[in-house]
């Protein structure tokens, strides 16, 4: 199994725009973040965890031609709002792709993008073909089994998802139930929450997203969905032996990864 980072940048992306600061203005690609957005591959089979704004140049920059299915953790706009970019890779592969996501999630993507169901819509640029699903638990796509974990980001009950007890993905939340917790400790690797230095009210920060990884144990560490507060370089120089940030592009092999 390989996990891409498609993205790992907040809901405004880095560089923001206008922001002069040192990070939106760096050099270093690490510090350009897309909005974020991870596949999972196994065996040929492309599993994508939410459709960022920008998944159309996600998928131009990695390559990626191929999505079987999409999980959503959660109905805002930095997770959902890319897909309807899914109509190039209905072109490509002839078929509708099932989508996923609890009931709130669900519902709001019916409403915002009516008009795939909508018989009367104009298709002249073509609609995306999709099957929608609500998640009620464990399941199997494309080979690779996945649990629905449980995570607070405020107030509002959202997902992560463990694929084949190997690795969790756990964005925009602040705090992990212990069931979760429970589900992901010890796992081999571990994508998770860190927006900035600063404590927030959605999201953890990293001295919180430090604590979590501490409690949790997993094998290799990664922090996602960062903002323009956080330098690549100097936020892995102060980070503990087995957690790194992320950055766009970044490849992992999960077998690497428990080793």
């Amino acid at each position: 199994m390989r996990v891409t980072i498609l993205g790992c940048g907040t809901s405004t992306g880095v560089p923001v725009v206008g922001c002069p600061c040192d990070v939106c203005s760096s050099g270093d690609p690490r510090n350009h973040r897309t909005r974020s957005s991870v596949v999972v591959s196994k065996n040929g089979a492309n599993v994508l965890v939410d459709t960022a704004p920008d998944l159309r140049a996600q998928a131009l920059s990695t390559g990626l031609a191929r999505i079987d299915s999409v999980l959503f953790t959660h109905d805002h706009a930095d997770h959902i709002f890319g897909l309807d970019e899914l109509r190039t890779f209905n072109f490509i592969m002839g078929r509708p792709i099932p989508i996923y996501g609890n009931q709130k999630v669900i519902d709001r993507i019916k409403k915002i993008y009516g008009y795939i169901w909508d018989p009367e819509a104009p298709k002249g640029g073509g609609l995306p073909m999709i099957n929608h699903n609500v998640i009620e638990g464990p399941m199997t796509l494309s080979g690779i089994e996945v649990l629905p974990l449980p995570l607070l980001h405020g107030e509002q009950a959202i997902l992560g998802f463990m694929f084949d007890d190997k690795f969790a993905y756990m964005t925009d939340c602040n705090a992990v139930p212990e069931e979760t917790m429970e589900a992901v400790r010890g796992v081999p690797l571990a994508v998770i929450d860190a927006l900035r230095y600063r404590p927030h009210n959605t999201h953890f920060s990293v001295e919180e997203a430090v604590k979590v990884v501490s409690d949790m144990g997993p094998g290799r560490a990664v922090f996602t969905h960062m903002g323009h507060g956080l330098d690549y370089s100097r936020l892995r120089a102060d980070l503990p032996e087995g957690i790194e940030p992320a950055y766009d592009g970044m490849v992992i092999d999960i077998l690497e990864a428990a080793e």
